[in-house]
């Protein structure tokens, strides 16, 4: 029964999605004046029509994922209740990996201590080298320090991490990350980069855990922000485009929020906290083969 009605939500959650993405696209465009009438513009609907595809690809995913009995393909993991900070589940938790974009959780703990939302930053090439470029983010725009870090954590997008970084100075950004970890008792994680994007940027799941206690406790507006699936830029022309969500669980009622992220060195990881049984608890799985089917194992695992 239970399956059945984690269906019937995700189905809900898709449709409220899409009505929720579809409205907001034509309050955007008629707010801009883009369009006087009601009817969206050709741009518009296919944009939609991109969005909706994404959306039931993931659904689809989620339901394959769930309905899967596959052992759990991480080399590592570990589950925390975080009212008590008690283990409830692990395996190879203080074994280090590269993390991936699971480092922007620490480049958002410092980026909020270190700039003002509504601090404006003007993007420079060197801002805008990493892979990932996103074309509403494009050189010499000036955009707030609170849209960078929306977009880092919504769609993983590496260039806004790097200006966050490089706004604040970039070893210095570097710097103050792994003093943070050091003071959070993270003595097994190390960063080069605010991206992710380095392989040398390493933790273990049993430091991510600590990370994900301190933000759900200081900072739980980083993880409310890592759910939002509603984010809009313009680009260069004017045009809104849309900041997809990549963290694959923010359909789940159950995702309090986290940052996943891949690499081929990485594998998938997952850093997130989930509300089990009415408990928040922080997951983490990392070198995963399936991050999705890995949750799905280890919540059933809680379940018996």
């Amino acid at each position: 029964m239970r399956k059945f009605v984690f269906v019937l939500l995700l189905l809900a959650l898709l449709y409220s999605n899409a009505v929720e993405a579809q409205s907001s696209t034509v309050a955007l465009l008629r707010q801009r004046g883009a369009e006087a009438s009601l009817h969206l513009p050709a741009f518009a609907i296919a944009q939609l029509i991109e969005i909706l595809k994404q959306e039931v690809s993931l659904l689809q995913s989620l339901l394959t994922n769930m309905k899967s009995r596959q052992e759990i393909s991480a080399q590592a993991y570990i589950v925390v209740n975080l009212a008590d900070n008690s283990v409830l589940l692990q395996k190879n938790s203080n074994q280090s990996y590269p993390i991936a974009s699971v480092t922007k959780l620490m480049t958002a703990v410092i980026s909020l201590g270190h700039t003002l939302p509504q601090e404006t930053i003007t993007l420079t090439p060197e801002m805008l080298k990493p892979l990932g470029y996103s074309p509403s983010l494009y050189l010499g725009l000036s955009v707030s320090a609170a849209n960078l870090l929306k977009a880092s954590l919504i769609q993983s997008a590496n260039d806004a991490a790097q200006s966050l970084s490089h706004f604040v100075g970039k070893q210095k950004f570097i710097q103050i990350m792994n003093q943070k970890a050091e003071d959070l008792g993270m003595a097994n994680t190390i960063f080069y980069d605010a991206h992710g994007l380095s392989p040398n940027n390493r933790s273990t799941a049993s430091d991510l855990a600590k990370l994900l206690t301190y933000i759900h406790q200081n900072h739980p507006e980083i993880l409310e922000t890592t759910k939002n699936n509603d984010f809009w830029l313009p680009d260069r022309t004017g045009t809104l485009l849309k900041f997809q969500n990549v963290n694959n669980f923010y359909p789940l009622s159950d995702f309090v929020g986290g940052k996943t992220g891949y690499l081929p060195e990485a594998k998938q990881t997952m850093a997130g906290v989930f509300d089990v049984n009415g408990k928040a608890t922080a997951i983490v799985v990392l070198h995963s083969q399936n991050r999705q089917a890995d949750l799905f194992a280890i919540l059933r695992q809680l379940e018996n």
